[in-house]
């Protein structure tokens, strides 16, 4: 698989991981960038925020601030109601496709 494929599949998907880390618990930036990261969907908190401008945009999340203990006032990033609802579809989505995908990729001979 190419590199650029690689990009293009992590960019389709960020956005509901988001979405997915969300709805454990509130983020701060910071740590959605060094979780996505470590699992490679992102490649710096600076192609983050602009994920989280996005979503915040279309009301799917929202944002507080609360102090921290080890520096500067955070800014945390929580699911809204409409965020919820935009995760729930793209599970339903997903299943599907990914069941799609698999299938077909499975098909044939195995190197």
């Amino acid at each position: 698989m190419s590199a650029d494929s690689t990009v293009q599949l992590r960019k389709g998907v960020a956005e509901q991981c988001v979405l997915g880390l969300l709805a454990e618990r509130p983020h701060y930036g910071w740590e959605l960038a060094e979780t996505l990261g470590a699992h490679g969907l992102v490649a710096s908190a600076g192609t983050l925020y602009p994920l989280l401008a996005r979503l915040r945009s279309r009301g799917a999340v929202e944002t507080y601030t609360q102090d921290s203990d080890a520096g500067p006032t955070r800014k945390y990033y929580r699911l809204t109601a409409a965020g919820t609802r935009e995760l729930a579809a793209f599970r339903e989505q997903w299943r599907g496709f990914s069941r799609t995908v698999d299938d077909l990729i499975g098909r044939g001979s195995h190197v």
